[in-house]
């Protein structure tokens, strides 16, 4: 009997303890669970061989290795074979990879895979109009994604929702999850301590078909955090500071990893702010180690269980002691001031005491048209909080908004939280609209009425972008971005010129005043309010259920097969279009209105490289057809150049496709003929985009070479037949006088990539090994 109860005992500690050990990683999917173990498993062989301290990110990197025991592991250098834990998609990126997912004929995903709908929705009118309005235009797109996601194993957030990196902060990310993202400010996740990687649907469809996935060892930079913040210092004037130092492109090829005492001063939304907008500069990610904040945010939002978890496996959520870093920034919170970066990138960094000044001196508008707060990058509780702290204050001395001002909640959640909280009323008594929960006018999706295109303009906002054009399609409008306390302060006073820390404004009652710096609730002290259930579970066998893309379709479009090499050289090719300077994704392949057509790859091929400025004219969506001599749109001329058989190219400048994760960058010059893309250098994701597509994305040995070619010449790649890893390819530049120069071009192709561009595509070569295996 004693032996009998003895077995029982241990019997019954051992259960537990299994129980303990299985947490799901969301409670959507109570099924998949947090394999920590394995974590640990692969983290301890790679630490016998690499016999080193290790940082955060290569232990969740590494811990996520295909095969930990042989994968040869040197920063910046060798490409990873990875195991991502889960994949998320955006609906505008979402029609795309679905797209290609049903092409690879593969009946299920692999790994947990959601879909949210946020991109679609146009700011007009207000939030419950705008979303009614969405999903009336989109009713076909929304009912595609939600009928493939059925079908094929995924899950699906519906319009209204939130915005996709807010439900993955809420619901999705944890300590040491390795997510990938179709949208480039996946990192926001890195704020709860996951390594979460921004990356184009072909990448996507990689993870979900179960097929390893392909990552450049990152190198690691450093940012170490000291001090605390305090006053009108927010967590966004960290990583606005830090795109200053490291500009948009000095992220390139690493994460951006967070540590040191300062760290514990920032909220938990407040390190995925930080992490949100790495993606400006460039980084594969950034991330933060697991901390109380975290644990905090965790339990606020019904994941205690996950928050144990990982106390118990803490030292491999965290940085070894003595860990190398290839770049440490050291940066004092104590001393850090506001800052306002901008017009036109993200990485002009000003201190908000300064701006007025650099403002009148550069000829830019101070008066601010607009506000505009929220977005995925700010639009937390705590975010709402300080923002209705600074609007309380303005009310309570009689004054409203002089700016227009508008509001963005990043989820249902939030935004049925701080109607709740009464912090949405004070911010529209203040003169706010408070829009539909989604990306709006972040994204381009923003029906401005206050101003003509071409007005010289200037608006302020808490997102994370400000290129060109980028949220209302006027060139003229300069943005500058900040934190959502410093948009809210600005569109007060109205004017770039004043400085909450030192500036008076003047009350109702002619009292000149000074706005106190705000302090508000990192989570609200009651639960959240989850607001309406918008979540759709994918049925347990969902092969009887039928997605229906319509032939005559103007928004979605099933896809055909890219051709495959031909085994020759590429010769003879024209110049489409030779770019001069900055050239982001939103140059190659607009957003705004062009958003419906990102399911139907013909329609919004018509958009491709139309924002591009041409070096030979200095104008947009003006190139001479080589074959004609005459002058026009971008798009026309690569159609006209398909239909004749032509191969072309396209020469670019620094931080090439620099911006969005969108592979319609990649997909829309293959569609119409192109077959080689030549810069200075690369942007990470759209490089792997256009190596996924089939194109030979190059670089100049030599960037001085970039002036050598001119948009009147022909280019000849050679070498093809012998192309290899680590190997150049000759250019040979034919000149319309019948002189030619050879230069040499680098790549960063592996053997894997090599055999995408044979295939014809990444896709084109899942479909080959799959018949080989079969």
């Amino acid at each position: 009997q004693h032996a009998l109860n003895s077995g029982v005992r241990r019997y019954h500690v051992a259960h537990v303890l299994c129980q303990r050990a299985k947490v799901a990683m969301s409670h959507f999917e109570p099924n998949e669970y947090i394999n920590y173990e394995k974590l640990e498993k692969n983290i301890n062989i790679v630490r016998k061989r690499l016999d080193r301290p290790l940082t955060l990110s290569e232990k969740i990197v590494y811990g996520h290795l295909d095969d930990p025991a042989k994968q040869e592991i040197e920063r910046g250098k060798t490409y990873l074979r990875l195991r991502p834990d889960r994949v998320a998609m955006q609906d505008a990126t979402a029609q795309m990879a679905m797209l290609q997912f049903i092409s690879s004929g593969l009946p299920k995903v692999a790994v947990p895979s959601t879909i949210h709908c946020d991109h679609l929705i146009e700011a007009q009118s207000g939030g419950e109009k705008d979303l009614r309005r969405a999903k009336d235009i989109n009713q076909e797109v929304y009912n595609f994604l939600a009928t493939a996601g059925a079908k094929y194993g995924v899950g699906f957030w519906k319009p209204g929702s939130g915005i996709i990196h807010q439900i993955i902060l809420e619901n999705y990310s944890y300590p040491g999850v390795m997510l990938i993202g179709t949208d480039s400010h996946t990192p926001n996740g890195g704020g709860l301590g996951g390594i979460c990687i921004g990356v184009g649907g072909a990448d996507a469809v990689d993870v979900m078909a179960g097929i390893p996935w392909e990552l450049k060892c990152p190198k690691v930079i450093g940012v170490k955090l000291t001090g605390k913040l305090s006053g009108w210092t927010s967590p966004k004037d960290v990583i606005l500071k830090v795109a200053g130092i490291l500009t948009v492109k000095g992220g390139t090829g690493a994460i951006i990893e967070y540590h040191g005492p300062g760290v514990d001063s920032i909220s938990c939304t407040g390190m995925a702010t930080i992490c949100n907008m790495g993606a400006e500069i460039g980084a594969t990610t950034s991330i933060f180690p697991y901390n109380a904040r975290m644990k905090k945010y965790l339990g606020k939002t019904g994941r205690a269980d996950i928050a144990a978890l990982a106390d118990e496996f803490k030292q491999h959520l965290v940085p070894d002691s003595g860990c190398q870093y290839d770049q440490v920034i050291e940066i004092n919170l104590s001393e850090l001031k506001p800052h306002i970066n901008g017009p036109f990138t993200p990485d002009l960094a000003h201190p908000v005491s300064d701006i007025g000044a650099v403002a009148e001196k550069e000829g830019w508008p101070v008066d601010i048209r607009v506000g505009l707060i929220g977005s995925c990058t700010n639009s937390s509780y705590e975010d709402m909080g300080r923002s209705a702290a600074v609007a309380k204050q303005a009310l309570a001395h009689g004054l409203k908004c002089k700016s227009k001002f508008t509001i963005t909640p990043g989820s249902e959640q939030i935004r049925a939280t701080i109607e709740r909280d009464g912090y949405a009323k004070v911010l529209r008594e203040v003169g706010g609209l408070v829009l539909a929960n989604a990306c709006g006018p972040c994204i381009g999706q923003w029906d401005r009425k206050d101003i003509k295109k071409g007005e010289k303009n200037t608006i302020v906002t808490s997102y994370n972008r400000n290129f060109t054009g980028r949220n209302d399609a006027n060139p003229e409008t300069h943005a500058f971005v900040t934190s959502p306390e410093i948009v809210t302060a600005l569109s007060i006073a109205g004017t770039l010129k004043f400085n909450p820390e030192t500036d008076y404004l003047t009350g109702a009652d002619g009292k000149k005043f000074k706005l106190e710096a705000p302090d508000a609730d990192e989570l609200p002290k009651l639960d959240f309010d989850p607001g309406q259930d918008t979540y759709q579970y994918p049925p347990k066998d969902g092969s009887g259920q039928h997605v229906d893309v319509s032939p005559t379709s103007q928004r979605l479009q099933l896809l055909e097969p890219f051709d495959k090499w031909d085994g020759k050289d590429l010769e003879d090719m024209l110049i489409l279009i030779k770019v001069k300077g900055k050239c982001t994704t939103d140059h190659i392949s607009a957003a705004g209105p062009w958003l419906k057509f990102r399911g139907h790859l013909d329609n919004i091929s018509n958009n491709l490289l139309i924002g591009a400025i041409n070096i030979e004219n200095g104008k947009a969506n003006s190139v001479r057809n080589a074959l004609t001599q005459e002058f026009g749109p971008v798009p026309d001329t690569a159609r006209y150049y398909k239909k004749m058989g032509v191969k072309w190219a396209v020469i670019g400048d620094e931080n090439y496709g620099e911006g969005s994760s969108r592979e319609h960058a990649a997909l829309e010059p293959r569609h119409l003929g192109g077959r080689v893309i030549i810069t200075k250098s690369f942007a990470r994701i759209h490089e792997t985009n256009l190596k996924k597509q089939g194109l030979l994305p190059l670089t100049f040995a030599d960037p001085a070479d970039y002036n050598k070619i001119h948009p009147v010449d022909k280019l000849s790649i050679v070498g093809l037949k012998d192309f290899a890893p680590g190997k150049p390819l000759k250019c040979i530049i034919k000149h319309p006088n019948g002189s030619q120069e050879t230069i040499m071009l680098n790549h960063t192709f592996n053997e894997s990539q090599i055999e995408w561009f044979q295939a014809g595509s990444a896709l084109n070569r899942m479909k080959e090994l799959q018949q080989k295996s079969s």
